[in-house]
């Protein structure tokens, strides 16, 4: 069997271990090496799967790995895929894409120039009830769509993600690119117009932790987006993903984090809510290495990353400026 050579670069953003997770279950991968320059952060994960450690991810990308998978701080993103274009490897990179239109498309064309692939990190394209939601929408099932009605929330991690130098923003950064994402994709509609607001007004942090965001797309649907980091930690699951998709004949709800037991104990103080869904991010690497082992496209461009982060720079421009801007 033909394995595909896996390394992993940074584990700054959580989506690592579920990627790492999600690679060790595959026997079609070999995990070459994690590289992080703070070793603590990885020694877990090296210990438990044997795995080399490289503390400057140039040494991985001098190595045989056929992909990387780039997990860093936001600002790095750009950086480290061009670099590893350049070494000939492919790139699933976290999302955002990048923080300017301008490295963004720098990434897109080191990874064409040189022949290798990259995809943008956006599992919540393979929730069912969203890949469910898109097909009914294809087929005309609820009329024309006018209207969209969404919320991305979650808790606040701190860390480098209120460092504006490394995140870019936010909580409208770190939810608005996913929730773009979806739009772009099931509404198949450039965004034309956005305004957006945004305040610190649950944490004492000097950057946004609420922001809401308004899209008008070329075909005249507008759709309004709660982005916020409002989850306390005492909430019993951190974040949550809905929409309601309205159309001329009916209208599509979805709550992805609907798929819980609910737990209330005394041992523990407070609710719990144990998720049983399907585990999107396990999909969206099955997908990839798919594609890779077998020289198909990926599902989740360089130009998605792209056209979903610059909806998200639109609207910090549109607060800047306090008013509407047009893309």
């Amino acid at each position: 069997m033909h394995k595909v050579k896996v390394g992993m670069i940074s584990f700054a953003h959580l989506h690592a271990v579920s990627y790492l997770q999600a690679l060790a279950l595959r026997p079609d991968v070999e995990l070459v090496g994690i590289a992080d320059e703070n070793r603590e952060r990885v020694e877990p994960f090296i210990q438990q799967h044997q795995l080399p450690y490289f503390a400057d991810y140039r040494e991985l990308l001098a190595g045989d790995a056929d992909v990387v998978i780039i997990s860093s701080e936001n600002s790095r993103h750009a950086q480290m895929t061009i670099e590893a274009a350049q070494h000939k490897k492919h790139v699933l990179c976290e999302k955002p894409l990048g923080l300017s239109r301008e490295e963004m498309r720098l990434m897109i064309e080191a990874c064409e120039e040189n022949g290798v692939q990259l995809m943008t990190s956006f599992p919540n394209r393979y929730i069912p009830m969203v890949v469910a939601a898109k097909e009914a929408i294809d087929r005309g099932e609820i009329g024309r769509v006018v209207a969209v009605k969404a919320t991305n929330k979650g808790e606040m991690i701190g860390g480098w993600f209120n460092d504006r130098n490394l995140s870019g923003g936010g909580a409208l950064i770190d939810h608005t690119v996913h929730v773009m994402d979806l739009l772009n994709w099931i509404l198949r509609s450039p965004a034309v117009e956005v305004y957006a607001e945004s305040c610190s007004m649950f944490h004492d942090i000097d950057i946004d932790d609420a922001g809401m965001v308004h899209v008008k797309y070329e075909n005249g649907i507008i759709a309004a987006l709660d982005a916020s980091w409002s989850r306390t930690h005492a909430f019993p699951y951190k974040r949550d993903l809905t929409m309601e998709i309205i159309g001329t004949d009916g209208v599509i709800s979805i709550d992805y984090f609907a798929q819980i037991n609910e737990v209330y104990s005394e041992a523990t103080g407070h609710a719990e809510w144990s998720y049983w869904g399907d585990n999107k991010d396990e999909m969206l690497i099955d997908d990839f290495i798919h594609c890779i082992k077998e020289g198909k496209p990926v599902p989740i461009t360089g130009e998605d990353g792209y056209n979903s982060t610059v909806i998200a720079l639109a609207a910090y421009e549109s607060i800047r400026l306090k008013k509407t801007v047009s893309l």
